[in-house]
């Protein structure tokens, strides 16, 4: 579980040095930057080359769609009845729809499952969450920021947003047989930089003295993104037939915590980052909890 004491130790060494240590200026937008273009490109490029698909694993990648597309019609619909500005609706939209099914979802459900409910984490992740935080998040992101929401402004963000363009070349080298092994270490080395480097940054930025009008959305998000979703996903699971570890393996993925770089791209596209970062600070903590409470009540497959 080494994997998870690296999120709690990186988290609480950007929380010690927000309170006790004096930063250069602008260092959590240098450390988001790095996140987004180079470390989240590489670990794409790395990754998707050994992706399977296996038409049997469809549930776990339909779980990630549902939880992003469902979280956004939800926050659309409270946006509008409660008042929220845009800039609201879109960062609750990110870190309640994309969850962290790599850096959390990988090491908890090889603890709870071994080798084969990794492999079915894997798929979700990589043709779930992946692809929507490539494309759906900036589309999200761009519609909500005000920072020009045209069909074609938006188009050329996603096809220039580094972890899409990432995906694409991924799935062309898959397809060309792999990286060579001394191409495929570099770029995994460069990735692994994501996780520490991210969870600082959160750590930098991590509240939990919220306003009083930000104590409704950190609920809503976290109850959609580690409860509400979480049981939808499973329902559809129940009713289509799916059983065993894939549905096992496909409820707690989509009731993952929010994902770090979610986080990071609401911080960057002005999206209430101080929400953003509670958010996954929070949902971190809780899904440690949830998530082994919520394997006790699913089948082991």
């Amino acid at each position: 579980m080494s994997a998870l004491l690296i999120l709690f130790v990186c988290l609480a060494l950007g929380i010690l040095c927000r309170r006790y240590a004096s930063l250069p200026e602008g260092m959590v937008p240098g450390i988001n930057w790095w996140v987004l273009n180079v470390a989240l490109p590489a670990l794409v490029l790395a990754l998707v080359p050994h992706v399977t698909v296996d038409a049997h694993l469809w549930f776990p990648v339909v779980g990630m769609y549902v939880t992003f597309f469902g979280a956004w019609a939800l926050f659309a619909l409270l946006g509008r009845v409660l008042g929220w500005s845009a800039q609201r609706i879109g960062c609750l939209t990110l870190v309640s729809g994309l969850g962290n099914t790599s850096f959390m979802g990988y090491p908890l459900m090889e603890a709870l499952h071994g080798k084969p409910g990794l492999s079915i984490a894997v798929i979700a992740d990589q043709l779930g969450c992946f692809p929507l935080l490539a494309a759906g998040g900036i589309v999200v992101a761009s519609i909500y920021s005000g920072k020009g929401a045209s069909v074609p402004t938006i188009v050329r963000r996603v096809l220039t947003f580094p972890a899409f363009l990432a995906l694409l070349v991924g799935i062309v080298v898959s397809v060309s047989g792999g990286w060579p092994s001394a191409i495929e270490k570099v770029l995994l080395q460069v990735g692994q930089t994501l996780t520490p480097l991210a969870l600082f940054s959160v750590g930098l930025q991590f509240k939990l003295h919220l306003r009083r009008e930000e104590a409704g959305p950190l609920a809503a998000s976290l109850g959609w993104k580690l409860l509400l979703a979480p049981l939808i996903v499973l329902g559809i699971g129940l009713a289509v037939g799916v059983s065993g570890l894939i549905l096992t393996v496909g409820v707690l993925q989509a009731a993952m915590a929010p994902m770090i770089s979610a986080a990071i791209l609401a911080d960057q596209h002005g999206l209430e980052p101080r929400l953003a970062n509670t958010v996954l600070g929070a949902g971190i903590l809780l899904s440690l909890v949830t998530i082994p409470l919520g394997n006790l009540f699913l089948p082991a497959g």
